[in-house]
């Protein structure tokens, strides 16, 4: 008989005390025996993953949802390096933030500590599985996973990889727990476990955050949807902006730091928008009257077009008439998440970056850039686009918490 769901998070719970005390060189040793074993046991990966790719395709799903169930053994090279890169960072547990000494002689520091356990829900994105246990092993966290019944099978044969590492170099398999029960109700029941779970963090669409907002009591981190916007201001180079927004929106459009929507500034319309047409080949346009009338296959864009996360190759272009007008076109859409200008203006750059706000803001930059490995965090566990606590790409130090360290020489309070 399989384990319960609170069961699981009490096994899950009582690894994170042996984690939370690990010396770094054991958990390095963790990562690059489990980085070994991934590439070594590629072929019963790849098995798995054929399975549950087949079985996605037979159930009608979208090119962009195989797209990320899909491994390879390029990609599960990908996810060993980032294990690798994650064992080759700084362990934040017991890093000093900061330290005084009161009037009274008391010494007073403050403390990186683990979270301890980590629980994560994902959707058809097996490297997850991998990501989120390195950085969570990595900064002193039990991982608590639970996949999507689409990868189950490949989520199974990367934890199993992942537990017989830790068994490797002395630590409890129970650091790396996955939930097998896919069901909706174990879902719930998932994101209830008030006595084993530290901090939640889902990585999936709408429906799922819909679901976490409306059943989860455990503390959590959203990572959400990534309606991301280029704006290319007056003061832009135009060669420039075509190739930030071709490969912010092409280079891979089922990832949430894609770009979905181009804002264009009146005064540079006319000669931008041709050469962003011709050199968008292949993706659907949608945009306001100035757009339509400037790109003939463009077609009309809604109020929702200009607010949506397409994951696919369409893109909503508006054109502005001046830099007030897309800072305030920005703010009415933006999820959040990364927003991007185009521009030599130092000014409007700077204006740009102080009155946007999202997660991540960036000048003459992809927002394709906005991840945890191109930031150097090795690997991320999401990206938060709330403003408690973490915001924007979640690494090692997102995953810990400060504790107050006091230090007397018999000092009582009056």
């Amino acid at each position: 008989m399989s384990a319960s769901i609170a069961e699981l998070g009490q096994r899950v719970k009582a690894a994170s005390r042996s984690l939370a005390t690990a010396s770094t060189d054991t958990k390095d040793a963790a990562l690059l025996a489990a980085a070994d074993l991934l590439v070594a046991g590629q072929d019963a990966i790849l098995e798995a993953n054929a399975a549950d790719v087949a079985a996605a395709e037979a159930d009608g799903a979208t090119a962009t949802v195989v797209d990320r169930l899909r491994l390879t053994p390029a990609k599960i090279e990908g996810m060993a390096s980032g294990l690798r890169q994650v064992a080759a960072l700084a362990d934040p547990v017991g890093e000093v933030l900061d330290g005084w000494v009161r009037p009274n002689g008391l010494r007073i520091s403050r403390v990186r500590v683990p979270l301890g356990v980590v629980a994560i829900i994902y959707e058809n994105r097996p490297n997850v599985t991998s990501d989120a246990a390195a950085l969570c092993l990595k900064s002193g966290n039990a991982a608590f996973l639970r996949g999507s019944s689409g990868a189950i099978r490949s989520n199974i044969a990367i934890a199993a990889v992942l537990r017989e590492a830790a068994t490797k170099v002395g630590l409890p398999a129970d650091c790396v727990v996955l939930v097998e029960d896919v069901s909706r109700e174990a879902a719930v029941e998932f994101m209830q476990q008030r006595e084993s779970i530290d901090v939640l963090i889902p990585r999936g669409g709408p429906s799922l955050i819909a679901s976490i907002l409306e059943n989860a009591t455990v503390p959590f981190v959203i990572d959400g949807d990534g309606n991301c916007h280029v704006v290319v201001d007056k003061a832009a180079d135009l060669a420039m902006a075509r190739d930030i927004v071709v490969n912010a929106k092409t280079q891979r459009t089922s990832v949430c730091n894609a770009a979905e929507s181009l804002v264009v500034h009146a005064a540079v319309a006319g000669e931008f928008l041709p050469q962003i047409e011709a050199a968008l080949e292949g993706v659907d346009i949608v945009g306001d009257e100035r757009v339509c009338a400037a790109i003939d296959r463009a077609e009309p864009a809604t109020a929702e077009d200009f607010a949506t996360e397409f994951l696919d190759m369409k893109i909503s272009i508006a054109v502005v008439d001046d830099l007030d007008a897309a800072i305030a076109h920005v703010q009415a859409n933006t999820s959040g998440h990364s927003e991007a200008i185009v521009t030599n203006d130092l000014v409007a750059a700077d204006r740009f970056c102080t009155e946007v706000d999202a997660a991540a803001v960036l000048v003459n930059a992809s927002t394709r850039f906005v991840d945890g490995e191109e930031f150097g965090f090795g690997a991320e566990i999401g990206i938060s686009t709330q403003k408690l606590h973490a915001r924007g790409p979640m690494g090692l130090r997102e995953l810990t918490t400060a504790k107050y360290v006091v230090r007397g020489d018999g000092q009582t309070r009056g």
